[in-house]
């Protein structure tokens, strides 16, 4: 799931009430105990049935199968009843109102995307800080006032149809956009044109039923190359499965119904596409992958010649057995980044005219630091790597040979580099946990760097600061994590800590700047990220150390995180929280169900949780080679042992819980959540808090619009804050 199943970085924290602006001066109460149990929750009653199934000789209860029904009735009713529930617990949090308030006013700031060359003119994004959604704006010049090519928020005010993307054609006079549904993974893409003077003009045409996959302008901007799934079963929108992914050419102008098939594989159904269109017009390129791409990082790679009419697709990768990422062309040369040979990775030129294996040639060896992303532009292969978790970025010419290393603001995060091959300058965004993401423009020819835009955020980021420390875990393997806290932190164990990590997909966790982390830190409390293995920090190695059967590396890696920082006397048991998004709510499960004493508060969010059914939903089937098949007796066995669901114990003291989860989140059906909820509501044997809030128009990142991420995230840290103790607002 790299990357595509990977945590939202808008994650947790608390708000202060107080009106702030740069360079405030808030010094926070004495850290206060947590908050003492409120009167018994009367949780309503899940809908049951008595399903045993026998799997690998091991007789295997599941009470709550009839949620997986999530249209019916009773599971709607459950739902809201569990709603009505949370509901009332936020009512009677006091302070709610001033977390909602404080991150208002940290989010309400501008926002600019990567600019974008396209012909001669210049596309990104912007908020003004008060809009919803992001819009799509274009110049011919970056300090020219732009036009307004798509406001979402005119399209769609309450947010229901999510911007998420956009692509335009070569020559920067089309454009397409898309929208997802209740913030959801299906999503529909409608197109547009632009005229000499910018204004947008939109196609009454629209392409439905695509999913993860841009669509990519044909060289002269006729028409799309797009990948569709088959429309799912009336009531099945959530929970189909993906299947029968296809590729085909949209001529503009021109109904659907006659699009052409351009690439599909009947023979292997689960197989998904996502193409590109070299700079240059001569190739379509295809990635190939068994679920969505990058889930597995093991990639087939095809291309079809478009200069020829009667071309068909070649195959230049054709097994499936390693990460294989397309970079870019130099006429019929290909640059290929991957992990063959190479578990820290390394790129290789293929030439087409002599595609065998022997004759590729290494451009960017593998080395000590595992390569994270890499771009071509300005006839130059700009690399980023991994430096203990943190981004080096150096640019080398087609030869190989190292140019310069560049300079970046400092140790954070930096992510962008794209462009055209003749391009003379890119852009890229860089960030740290204190840095807000701001955007430079890279000069390819000189390697200096200046700043186009950063955001004005009321903080003052001088009171903090991040370190990153190597604890050992359990098997004594030393794993990083970065801790970040006002200056002068005091270890006396008293200290409210959110913790979270990934641990998947080789997605790795590098320092990101998060607003709503601030208002956390402003009164005292810790935020930590723990690099476990499972991720890709220090490459494949990495990665594979908690893949499968050894899943359980990842989780003992966590929790030696949890342990570290009691022993370390930065907060105690009772001060320490715990979260984590998709396969990071995966991880929250698991650890929570098998050391439940060891947390404070717990917040599981869009996880997936059961471990012995999830191929059955969404894009399940496509994260068997990261956790495992069911059906195959070893890795049902791993499985089982900490499938979250499966490891609820009657009875157990369960710490405060707060399962969370969206109605459109296609990638992990929620009834993951609700049935994970249920569970842990009919066992907790002590008087902490277990709630479901399941939020509305929402998919797999929350919520669409500003106002509803607000809404989201001020709930989660009102329910951190009131039951590990953070001070309240002066």
């Amino acid at each position: 799931m790299s990357g595509h199943w990977a945590p939202d970085m808008r994650y947790l924290a608390v708000a202060c009430a107080m009106a702030v602006g740069a360079g405030c001066e808030h010094t926070p109460a004495a850290t206060t105990a947590p908050a003492q149990a409120r009167a018994a929750l009367v949780y309503p009653p899940a809908p049951r049935a008595p399903v045993v199934e026998e799997r690998h000789g091991v007789r295997v209860s599941d009470p709550f199968r009839p949620l997986e029904d999530l249209n019916s009735v009773e599971t709607e009713s459950w739902v809201a009843a569990e709603n009505r529930l949370t509901d009332s617990y936020f009512a009677r949090t006091p302070e709610l109102p001033s977390f909602r308030a404080r991150l208002a006013q940290l989010l309400s700031h501008e926002k600019y995307g990567l600019p974008r060359r396209r012909g001669d003119r210049f596309f990104w994004t912007h908020n003004n800080g008060k809009q919803g959604q992001d819009v799509l704006l274009t110049a011919l010049r970056l300090d020219d006032a732009p036009t307004t090519l798509v406001d979402p928020n005119v399209l769609s005010p309450d947010g229901k149809l999510a911007f998420v993307g956009y692509a335009v054609s070569n020559d920067g006079r089309r454009f397409a956009y898309g929208l997802s549904i209740g913030g959801g993974d299906w999503r529909k893409w409608r197109m547009g044109s632009v005229d000499p003077s910018g204004q947008g003009t939109e196609a009454p045409e629209e392409l439905e039923h695509l999913k993860y996959y841009a669509p990519t302008f044909s060289p002269d901007g006729k028409g799309v190359y797009y990948s569709r799934f088959p429309a799912p079963p009336p009531g099945r929108e959530i929970s189909e499965t993906d299947h029968d992914c296809r590729v085909y050419y949209h001529a503009l102008g021109t109904p659907t119904s006659r699009d052409v098939v351009i690439y599909e594989r009947p023979d292997h159904p689960s197989w998904q596409f996502d193409s590109i269109v070299t700079r240059d017009g001569h190739y379509l390129v295809t990635a190939v992958g068994d679920g969505e791409i990058g889930d597995r990082n093991q990639e087939l790679l095809f291309y079809l010649e478009l200069t020829r009419p009667d071309a068909k697709p070649i195959a230049l990768v054709d097994t499936l057995e390693a990460e294989f990422l397309f970079l870019g062309n130099e006429g019929p040369v290909f640059f290929v980044l991957t992990t063959l040979d190479a578990p820290t990775k390394r790129i290789v030129a293929i030439d087409t005219r002599s595609p065998g294996r022997d004759a590729w040639r290494t451009v960017v060896p593998a080395g000590r630091d595992a390569i994270q992303a890499a771009s071509m532009v300005g006839h130059q292969l700009i690399v980023s790597t991994l430096r203990d978790a943190h981004s080096a970025v150096s640019a080398y010419d087609f030869s190989g040979k190292k140019l310069r290393d560049v300079s970046l603001p400092g140790i954070g995060s930096a992510f962008g580099f794209g462009g055209a091959p003749d391009a003379t300058t890119t852009f890229y965004l860089f960030t740290s946990f204190t840095v807000p993401s701001s955007i430079y423009q890279y000069d390819v020819a000189s390697g200096l760097s200046t700043a186009w835009k950063a955001p004005s955020i009321p903080f003052d980021a001088s009171r903090f600061e991040t370190a990153q420390y190597f604890y050992p875990s359990k098997d004594g393997t030393k794993v990083p994590l970065f801790l970040v806290s006002r200056k002068g932190l005091e270890r006396d164990g008293r200290s409210p800590t959110l913790l979270t990590a990934y641990g998947g997909g080789g997605w790795s966790w590098t320092p990101f700047f998060d607003a709503t982390l601030i208002p956390w830190l402003e009164r005292g409390g810790v935020a930590v990220v723990a690099n476990i293995r499972g991720g890709g920090e220090y490459g494949e190695a990495w990665h594979k150390a908690a893949v499968g059967t050894h899943r359980q590396t990842g989780f003992d890696d966590f929790m030696a995180a949890a342990q570290w920082l009691v022993e370390s006397r930065v907060t105690s048991v009772e001060h320490l929280g715990i979260y984590g998004r998709s396969g990071g709510g995966l991880l929250v499960g698991a650890v929570l169900t098998e050391r439940p004493e060891l947390f404070g508060a717990a917040a599981p969010l869009y996880g997936v949780f059961d471990m012995l059914r999830f191929p059955l939903f969404g894009q399940g089937a496509g994260w068997q080679s990261e956790f495992g098949s069911p059906d195959n007796p070893d890795e049902f066995a791993a499985l089982y042992r900490y499938s979250p669901l499966h490891n609820v114990r009657p009875g157990v003291r369960y710490p405060a819980t707060l399962v969370v989860t969206g109605d459109h989140d296609v990638r992990v059906a929620p009834l993951h959540s609700y049935k994970f909820a249920a569970a842990l509501q009919a066992a907790q044997g002590g008087p902490a808090p277990i709630l479901l809030r399941v939020e509305s128009v929402s998919g797999h990142g929350g919520g669409t619009t500003e106002s509803s991420r607000v809404e989201q995230d001020a709930e989660r840290l009102a329910f951190f804050a009131e039951n590990l103790g953070l001070p309240s607002s002066p």
